[in-house]
């Protein structure tokens, strides 16, 4: 599965049978199944989302507090994680594998 990131949260969080890619380094055209980005990033995301996603993606935001939910929810987010709950982003990753991406 291609993980696409717009932020910078460290790759330890997602097992090696996942190809994970930084968008500002380059990741091919529309071969992501899943983004990641944060609040920081949401307008990079909006930008370049189509570029990089195919046709079936699930994107995941990376909240700080609830300000961060309320802003994402008009994006049409897929899910959230918590911050402080991403050594828990790789069982995220395979469950929306399986819901979404199947």
């Amino acid at each position: 599965m291609k993980i696409v990131t717009f932020t910078d949260f460290g790759d330890n969080f997602v097992d090696d049978k996942h190809d994970l890619c930084h968008v500002e380094v380059g990741c091919g055209e529309k071969n992501a199944d899943i983004l990641v980005l944060d609040i920081t990033t949401i307008f990079d995301y909006e930008e370049k989302k189509h570029d990089v996603m195919k046709e079936k993606c699930v994107s995941i935001a990376i909240i700080d507090d609830h300000d961060d939910y309320d802003a994402f929810k008009n994006f049409g987010i897929d899910a959230w994680i918590n911050r402080e709950d991403l050594s828990e982003l790789n069982g995220l990753l395979n469950l929306a594998e399986k819901r979404f991406l199947s």
